[in-house]
């Protein structure tokens, strides 16, 4: 373990080879798995991350839209009960396993859930992009039907929904290839639809994300967007950068009866993922992971631009843009205290992505004091490789740091991966624990807690 704090970073030593997929599923036994340290008896749950694990591996195919697999480590009582592994059931992993179909509801020419995992409304939910019904799994990670929400959802879904802290709700920005528009759609704390909204837009952009403030839904519409030729081509993945599209941040109310959007232009780059979005007085306030460009000259990965911290600032009286670089070291996969979401805040966990900004991890997890404007560098050392960071609070009430962040750490030493936990005002310490997972974790996309 090493541990540096205000240090640049140097170029990673972190093997490749973790992308490579699995090929087979794990069942852990009811007993504890080996943990180093103490894991806090208030961690009742599982830490989950998704992302893609082809049951076919095949070296001409997107690495992107490989077959769905989920991991999860369940702890309780200060215990490591489980791993397990579970390829999601598309049609195609059921056909592959001889397995038959999931039931539910279909929509457009994928089912592949490979991006995201999410617990709504009770259910545990696997989500993919660009129209992708959720696959909800059951306490075990195992596939049991695909959903649209009690059949209130119009057509797809998407694999970035955002859930507002106070109120519960579900939003999100739906797209899909065959739709001349964009669908806004808040799925209440009953796991139904209650508002669809059409945007309309020019083409079809590739839009990952939303974000929230207290009267808003923020719409990132920026120049990736659908290629017929790429589709035409036989591309699983047909978005490309789209030069000479507008590039624009648009504002929704939230209690809009219709599709009452202003849009703000800003410099053409791409967005996969916000950080936080809140209002004050006549300002909005964006904090984002800004790429500058993607899916340009590599149609495979976002890896031909560093992707680095901005922050956009909107004047809602003048109509004004402001654009601020917090910080420029490479990094991706921002998370926050979720208590925060909408609202001002202070500390931002992402992951350091020293050996190019086409990775899906890196050595080290960076915390952003944007009160104080300076960064923290927590160091899992050479070989390692570390995916997105939870934070866990300790409880319901406390402060924005007190509580954990809980992260996959690859060591390609020995081929392992284990699940990290961290305290979170002790950035820069040793680990509060380490459960050691008899398997390796491959990179991925999305990791969450599910609690309880």
């Amino acid at each position: 373990m090493s541990v540096v704090t205000h240090s640049p970073l140097t170029p990673a030593t972190v093997r490749r080879d973790n992308r490579r997929p699995v090929a087979y599923e794990t069942t852990g036994s009811e007993t504890d798995l080996v943990v180093t340290g103490r894991l806090p008896a208030e961690l009742d749950g599982c830490l989950v991350r998704i992302g893609p694990n082809p049951t076919r591996p095949d070296p001409r195919a997107h690495p992107l839209v490989g077959d769905g697999m989920v991991h999860g480590v369940r702890l309780r009582h200060g215990r490591a009960l489980w791993y397990r592994n579970r390829w999601v059931r598309s049609d195609s992993v059921a056909r592959t396993r001889g397995e038959l179909p999931i039931p539910g509801p279909r929509h457009g020419l994928s089912d592949n859930a490979n991006a995201n995992v999410i617990r709504h409304a009770g259910r545990t939910l696997a989500l993919g992009e660009a129209g992708v019904l959720p696959i909800e799994l059951d306490g075990e990670l195992d596939s049991v039907a695909r959903t649209d929400f009690d059949a209130t959802l119009p057509h797809g879904f998407t694999a970035h929904a955002e859930t507002d802290p106070v109120t519960g709700e579900l939003f999100a920005v739906a797209y899909y290839h065959d739709l001349p528009y964009v669908e806004h759609l808040v799925v209440g704390v009953d796991g139904r639809v209650q508002r669809s909204t059409r945007i309309e837009v020019v083409g079809t952009p590739l839009m990952h994300s939303v974000a929230l403030t207290d009267r808003h839904t923020v719409l990132f519409d920026l120049p990736v967007a659908f290629d017929p030729a790429l589709a035409h081509a036989g591309s699983r993945f047909p978005y490309a950068w789209s030069a000479g599209r507008p590039a624009r941040i648009g504002l929704l109310p939230r209690a809009a009866a219709g599709p009452d959007v202003r849009w703000f232009e800003v410099d053409p780059c791409y967005v996969f993922h916000p950080v936080n979005a809140y209002e004050t007085a006549d300002r909005c306030v964006i904090d984002v992971v800004r790429h500058e460009r993607v899916f340009d000259r590599d149609r495979r990965a976002p890896g031909e631009c560093a992707p680095t911290l901005w922050r956009w600032t909107l004047d809602l009286t003048s109509g004004s843009v402001t654009a601020e670089q917090l910080d420029d070291i490479p990094q991706e996969f921002p998370r926050i205290d979720d208590r925060r979401k909408t609202t001002p805040y202070r500390y931002a966990y992402t992951v350091a992505m020293q050996d190019g900004a086409g990775a899906l991890g890196g050595s080290a997890l960076l915390r952003h004091d944007l009160d104080r404007r300076d960064v923290a560098v927590h160091d899992f050392g050479p070989h390692r490789e570390a995916g997105e960071a939870v934070f866990v609070p300790r409880g319901p009430v406390g402060a924005e740091d007190d509580g954990w962040l809980l992260t996959f750490v690859y060591d390609g030493r020995v081929d392992r991966s284990s699940l990290v936990v961290l305290d979170a005002a002790d950035f820069t310490g040793e680990p509060v624990a380490v459960v050691h997972l008899p398997v390796r974790v491959p990179s991925g996309f999305h990791a969450n807690w599910l609690a309880g």
